[in-house]
C-alpha cells in the first residue's frame, strides 16, 4: 500500500552543511521526523559540492518517514557565479550589468541544468537559462 504524503517541502541548503539548526531543524522538526536521518546522508551525498546552495525537494509521509532529492544549484547562482558577480540588476528592464554572458558560459550552464530539467535538449534549456539572466538584468553575448 502506498504511504500518504503528509508535506512536500523544497528548501535551499548550502551543499555538505546541513545542520540540525534552521532552516533544517525548525522544519522537519515539526513533522516530527528525525532530521539526522537527513542531515547525515544529505551531507555525505553533497560534500563535493561543499558550500553551493542546493535545492532539495523533501517529501514528508505520515508515518513519519521521508525521501528527498537535490535538485542542484539554483540558475541564477549559476549565471552570477559564471560572471563573478555578487548579484543581479534590481531594476532588470532598465538597469543591465556590465558583463554578458558568452554563448559558451550559457551552454556551460545548461548542461549543468539540464540533469535538472529531465531534458537532452540544450537548446530549450539555453533558452531557459537566458531567460533567468534577461530577468536579471544580464545580457546574452
Amino acid at each position: 500500500m502506498a504511504k500518504k504524503v503528509a508535506s512536500n517541502l523544497k528548501m535551499k541548503i548550502p551543499g555538505g552543511q546541513a545542520n540540525a539548526g534552521p532552516p533544517v531543524g525548525s522544519t522537519l522538526g515539526q513533522y516530527g521526523v528525525n532530521m539526522m536521518d537527513f542531515v547525515n546522508p544529505f551531507n555525505e551525498q553533497t560534500k563535493d559540492r561543499m558550500g553551493q546552495n542546493l535545492t532539495v525537494h523533501i517529501t514528508i509521509y505520515d508515518d513519519r518517514t521521508m525521501t528527498w532529492q537535490v535538485v542542484g544549484t539554483p540558475t541564477d547562482e549559476l549565471i552570477l557565479k559564471a560572471l563573478k558577480e555578487d548579484k543581479g540588476s534590481g531594476e532588470p528592464n532598465k538597469t543591465k550589468l556590465e558583463k554578458k554572458l558568452s554563448q559558451s558560459q550559457l551552454t556551460e550552464i545548461a548542461q549543468a541544468k539540464a540533469d535538472d530539467m529531465n531534458t537532452d535538449d540544450i537548446e530549450a534549456v539555453k533558452k531557459m537559462v537566458a531567460g533567468t539572466a534577461r530577468s536579471m538584468g544580464v545580457e546574452i553575448e
